[in-house]
């Protein structure tokens, strides 16, 4: 078994806040966050597959092929939106753990279909925070 990597990225806005709370529970909670017009970031995206290397192309998979289905269907999707409102299917709260389930269940279908299995999504959100999911 052998992982390999594509990065690709997309620039969002979005807002945590949730409906049910105060305005003041909402800084509270999500600070800058839940600013009320909103606030973007620059996402790095790193989708790893894995599998086993076809005898005749030396690859688990075809990284121009991954890195076009990555930006048909996520970053073109994703790129220069309101992730709270201009996304069809987004989770009414964006947060960066969120965003990245959305991506895996985008992905890991059409990545089996392309001989290998989806094995994680890692996302920063800024340079000091990112998350990583496993389907898990």
């Amino acid at each position: 078994m052998i992982y390999i990597t594509r990065k690709e990225h997309f620039n969002a806005a979005h807002k945590l806040f949730n409906p049910g709370w105060s305005e003041e529970q909402n800084e509270a909670v999500f600070g800058k966050c839940a600013n009320k017009n909103w606030h973007g970031h620059n996402y790095e995206l790193f989708v790893t597959v894995k599998g086993e290397i076809n005898p005749d192309t030396g690859f688990v998979v075809n990284l121009k092929e991954l890195s076009t289905l990555i930006r048909r269907d996520v970053t073109d999707v994703l790129d220069h939106k309101n992730l709270n409102l201009d996304v069809a299917g987004m989770p009414v709260m964006p947060s960066t753990e969120n965003v990245a389930i959305f991506i895996w269940d985008i992905l890991q279908k059409k990545i089996k279909d392309m001989g290998a299995t989806l094995h994680c999504i890692k996302l920063y959100e800024t340079d000091s925070n990112y998350v990583e999911y496993f389907g898990e």
